[in-house]
């Protein structure tokens, strides 16, 4: 039977990390497979850099969306995919493996899952975390400066010229045409209760289906 295919997107700072985190202390990983486009950006050297030479991550291009939609036609297929974890150029983080391993629900999660067609057409459900700009610099400032050693003068400049740019041109056009939008304004709770009932639900009819077979 083939996996129910869920696409969980929004601005940066929005709260897809938490997100997706809530999900992990919910399910295990037989049940539900999460995978995400950061593991995907292609090399440092070669990011396009911006009007004062700053790399630009927040651009569709600098993912390898070729290899993020062969490795998730992977996992419908049953197969387990190995990727090493990218870190951004944070000199002073490890890499370490990630293993996805096939399961009844598939959880791709990324700022470009629905600008990228190909990607977009497998979903059958699509998501968008929302949360206001203030409150998406606060977070971004908080995560570039703890997970990515990046300077504050930095992350300003990323969010003012790469995200916001990005943001309203690959992300936001994209908000009209989702299932559910879940506001991250105070906290996620309420909306995750729903997804989570959701996500039950999926499981029972994907055990009843296989039964059956």
């Amino acid at each position: 039977m083939k996996p129910f295919i869920i696409g969980v997107s929004g601005g940066s700072g929005s709260g897809k990390t938490t997100f997706i985190q809530m999900i992990r202390a919910k399910f295990d990983e037989s049940q539900v497979c999460i995978i995400s486009q950061d593991d995907y950006y292609r090399p440092i050297e070669e990011q396009k850099k911006d009007h004062v030479g700053i790399e630009n991550f927040d651009l569709p291009e600098s993912i390898n969306n070729d290899a993020f939609l062969d490795d998730i036609q992977l996992l419908m297929n049953g197969q387990t995919v190995e990727k090493e974890e990218y870190m951004f150029n944070n000199l002073n983080a490890t890499p370490s493996m990630r293993y996805f391993c096939p399961a009844p629900i598939i959880v791709v999660e990324g700022i470009f899952v629905f600008y990228f067609e190909e990607i977009k057409a497998l979903l059958d459900l699509k998501v968008f975390i929302h949360a206001k700009d203030i409150l998406k610099v606060i977070r971004r400032i908080k995560r570039d400066e703890k997970e990515r050693n990046y300077p504050l003068d930095d992350v300003l400049h990323r969010f003012e010229y790469h995200v916001m740019s990005t943001y309203e041109r690959y992300i936001e056009p994209y908000k009209e045409e989702v299932d559910i939008v879940i506001n991250n304004n105070d906290d996620l709770g309420g909306g995750f209760i729903v997804f989570e009932g959701f996500l039950r639900q999926q499981l029972q009819q994907y055990k009843t289906s296989t039964q059956q077979e």
